[in-house]
């Protein structure tokens, strides 16, 4: 029997995922994949496609229907201030002074993959959505489904494997980060799509630039005197307020304009000077809650939504291999060819290739933002969420199969020698 009282209720589901998350996470790390896998797959463990199977008694009194409400209001404000920290993580130095080649390449990974889900999509609607989601929605949706990388789990990957400051590595974050930038916008213009009827989508798109222009016109200035009071003596917990309410009034506004308030966190966050005093403090203060208990909650959320036995048969199987091979080719191929044009060796091109496929929990917040609004079907979130366990599962295992040493070469070096694309 289930914990009496709501409050029981969420904290036994937070528990759980917290510990099975970590455990987890270890098990990952230990086989070389990076320790959030561990945590995303806790709480499908933990939901209706395992645990549920196995032993639904448990699953139930761990993660009871009745506690879905409360935990996806945590998961919300978790997913929205990992996503300012995200924003303030970001360095605009890279977004910067890039050679043509570094925007091909990171464009070109957006744009394959998004064609090809929308070409994808004309296969899928009419069997994975109803008739009330126009074609158009879900083809633009799917679209950036297929487009995601995960900039923070990608950052994660090339730090543990050292090559953060590789210009391979360099290259691959450059690239990851502008795809971050395009990507959330695009996401902004989709939710705005759907969320709008065809005569107030203008109004949605020119609110939306209202709201970007006011950010770096006005919020901007604003975050870089604040930045220079704390350096010069300020409390920095006041500047630490300042910020987080500035967080949720920003997304309130991208939420109230119909765009989602992730993108009014996540632009917030990147409105704050990236190597300043203020933005170390955010991050010192704000990043093991919100990965160690607040994600989690995320996690458990997302496990609760996707039951693996929904895919019941070879037909569902095949249509989520299908997706795992459209998306792969869609960012790998895109990114790997892209790489290759600008003057990159074909293995060094494959790793930014392999890198630029990572999605992992980037991919599950979109997936999340398509279930809440009724555009994919829950059979539909299952498979790309199995999708974005395993291009990211791959990424670990073909960079180290890329990265062994090329017996044609010097004794010692490596495919990835340092390159620079050309412009």
């Amino acid at each position: 029997m289930p914990p009496p009282d709501a409050l029981g209720q969420v904290l036994l589901a937070l528990t759980a995922v917290v510990v099975v998350g970590r455990l987890l996470g270890r098990v990952f790390r230990a086989i070389g994949q990076p320790a959030v896998l561990g945590e995303v797959v806790g709480g499908i463990v933990l939901g209706p496609s395992l645990l549920g199977q196995i032993a639904p008694a448990v699953s139930q009194y761990i993660l009871p229907p009745t506690v879905a409400p409360f935990l996806g209001v945590i998961a919300q404000l978790g997913v929205i201030l990992y996503m300012f920290l995200t924003g303030v993580e970001l360095n605009p130095r890279m977004l910067r002074g890039q050679v043509r080649a570094t925007v091909a390449i990171a464009h070109t990974s957006i744009a394959v993959p998004f064609i090809l889900g929308a070409v994808l999509a004309v296969y899928l609607h009419p069997r994975f959505s109803s008739s009330s989601v126009p074609f158009t929605n879900f083809a633009l949706f799917l679209g950036i489904a297929m487009s995601i990388t995960a900039f923070p789990v990608l950052a994660r990957i090339l730090s543990e494997r050292g090559m953060t400051t590789t210009p391979l590595g360099a290259l691959a974050l450059t690239c990851a980060a502008i795809d971050d930038v395009t990507a959330w916008c695009l996401l902004a213009f989709v939710v705005g799509v759907v969320q709008s009827r065809v005569e107030s989508a203008l109004l949605v798109a020119a609110l939306t630039l209202a709201f970007i222009g006011a950010m770096f016109l006005v919020v901007r200035p604003a975050f870089a005197r604040l930045s220079a009071s704390v350096d010069q003596g300020r409390p920095v917990q006041s500047a630490i307020a300042i910020s987080l309410v500035s967080m949720l009034l920003a997304a309130m506004a991208t939420n109230t304009i119909g765009v989602h308030a992730l993108f009014g966190a996540f632009l917030l966050g990147a409105m704050i000077p990236h190597e300043s005093r203020l933005a170390r403090a955010l991050k010192q203060a704000l990043h093991d809650l919100v990965t160690i208990l607040l994600l989690p909650a995320f996690f458990a959320y997302t496990g609760m939504r996707t039951r693996i036995g929904l895919m019941s048969g070879v037909y569902e199987w095949s249509i989520c291999a299908l997706i795992i091979l459209v998306a792969t080719v869609g960012k790998f191929g895109g990114g790997t060819v892209a790489a290759r044009v600008s003057g990159l060796g074909w293995r060094q091109a494959a790793g930014l290739g392999v890198l630029m496929n990572t999605r992992g929990l980037m991919e599950l917040i979109v997936l999340n933002v398509g279930l809440d609004l009724g555009v994919i079907s829950p059979t539909l979130f299952t498979m790309l969420v199995v999708m974005a366990v395993v291009t990211t599962v791959a990424t670990t295992p073909i960079l180290q199969w890329l990265s062994l040493p090329d017996r044609t070469q010097e004794p010692g070096r490596t495919s990835f020698a340092p390159v620079t694309p050309s412009t």
